[in-house]
Parts: structure tokens; C-alpha cells; sequence
């Protein structure tokens, strides 16, 4: 890249324009590139525990269903889940977080009373209660958990992306800059360096002729003057 740029101060000006404007933005995205991964661990954390927690809704909900199966039969679970009339709902909005636009879920009508989820109290048992309680829980694990995963998705996305911004001016960019700016200033030196020593030769030059002219008229006039005879 140096040997292609002309070794001009114009040239030079913009070159250093360029580096004080990439070393700006290079601090400003490594200053976000943490923001970032500090955001991203602290939703890595609240990941582990909503995965956990997820982990233990399903066992527990497993658990239910078939400890109800097996008391109730599954003709008795299947019609208590064909009775839900109300449908779980969920909206989605969205936060920003550091730039990054992430999910956030709202869900409605998860968690029901008994008598909201339509097949009655007569003809069920405990079991299927608990089995119903333990998928509305597991439920909202499942959003809880779809939120969290999606922002922290998005997050590590964002830091991949900023990381390759941070290394292409570091190890790309700004090396190019500075070899162009140092190869311009070396030329510059150069022509200096040349012009400087063009002017001592035109100086010791004109010198040189002023004393030889200085010479002449000297010895012009000490020439003897003879009589016409």
C-alpha cells in the first residue's frame, strides 16, 4: 500500500487524518466489544440457571403425566387437555441492549386455576391437576428460556462481529496507515534532504562565479596602462 501513495504533505495530512480517526473508532469498538462480553456473561449466567430450571420443569412434568397416566388412564389425561378452552398467548416486544436488539416475551394465560382449565373437578383426580400444573410451569421455563437463549445468541453474534471490526483495524488498517505515513515521511525527508543540497550547490556555484568575476575586474584593474607612443 505505501509504494502506492504519491509522497505528497497533502497525502500526509489525509494519511494521519485517516489514522486519528481509526484509532478513535478502534478504541470506541473495543470499549463496546467488552461492554459487550460483560452484558453476554451476564446473561450466559441467568442461561445456565434458566436451562437448569428447564431441565427440572421437564423431569417433573414427565414425572406427572405419567404418574397420571397410569392412575387415570390416558383416555382420562387426553380429555382433560382437550377441554382447555383458553390457549396460552404470547406478544413479543424488543429491548436494546449495548445496540443490539434483543427479544423480549410476554405470555399470558399460562398459569390457570382449576376451574379455568375446563374439564371440572368432577370425574379428575390430584394426579391430573399436578400433571397440568407441572406443564403450565414447564411452560413458561420453555419462553423464559427462549428469551435468554435468543438474546444471548444475538449478543455472542454482536461480539463475533465487533471482534473481526477491532482485529481488521488493528492488524489491518492501521499497520497500513502507518507504513504508508512512515514511506511518505521518509520520502518527504528525502526530497528535502535533496532540495537542501541542490541549494548548497547552486549557493557555492553562484560563489564561485561571483569570485571568479570578482578576479577579473581586479585583475582588469591592475593592468599597467601604456602611452600611445
Amino acid at each position: 500500500m505505501a509504494q502506492d501513495v504519491k509522497p505528497t504533505r497533502k497525502n500526509l495530512m489525509q494519511i494521519e487524518d485517516r489514522i486519528e480517526l481509526s484509532e478513535r473508532g478502534h478504541d470506541t469498538l473495543e470499549k463496546k466489544r467488552d461492554g459487550l462480553i460483560m452484558e453476554f456473561m451476564d446473561i450466559l449466567d441467568q442461561a445456565q440457571d434458566v436451562r437448569s430450571d428447564l431441565d427440572a420443569d421437564y423431569e417433573r412434568a414427565q414425572r406427572n403425566i405419567n404418574m397420571a397416566r397410569a392412575m387415570e388412564g390416558d383416555v382420562a389425561v387426553r380429555g382433560a387437555a382437550a377441554a382447555l378452552k383458553e390457549h396460552p398467548e404470547i406478544t413479543t416486544q424488543s429491548k436494546n441492549i449495548m445496540g443490539v436488539v434483543v427479544p423480549q416475551i410476554e405470555s399470558t394465560k399460562v398459569k390457570k386455576s382449576l376451574d379455568q382449565r375446563g374439564y371440572g373437578l368432577v370425574g379428575t383426580s390430584a394426579r391430573i391437576d399436578e400433571a397440568a400444573d407441572a406443564y403450565e410451569e414447564l411452560l413458561e421455563s420453555v419462553i423464559l428460556a427462549a428469551e435468554v437463549e435468543t438474546a444471548m445468541k444475538k449478543m455472542l453474534d454482536e461480539i463475533e462481529k465487533t471482534k473481526r471490526r477491532v482485529n481488521a483495524l488493528e492488524f489491518k488498517l492501521l499497520p497500513d496507515l502507518y507504513e504508508a505515513q512512515e514511506y511518505i515521511e521518509q520520502k518527504l525527508e528525502e526530497q528535502e534532504r535533496e532540495e537542501i543540497f541542490r541549494m548548497k550547490k547552486i549557493k557555492a556555484k553562484k560563489e564561485e562565479e561571483e569570485a571568479e568575476e570578482a578576479a577579473e575586474a581586479e585583475a582588469a584593474e591592475a593592468e599597467p596602462v601604456t602611452a600611445d607612443d
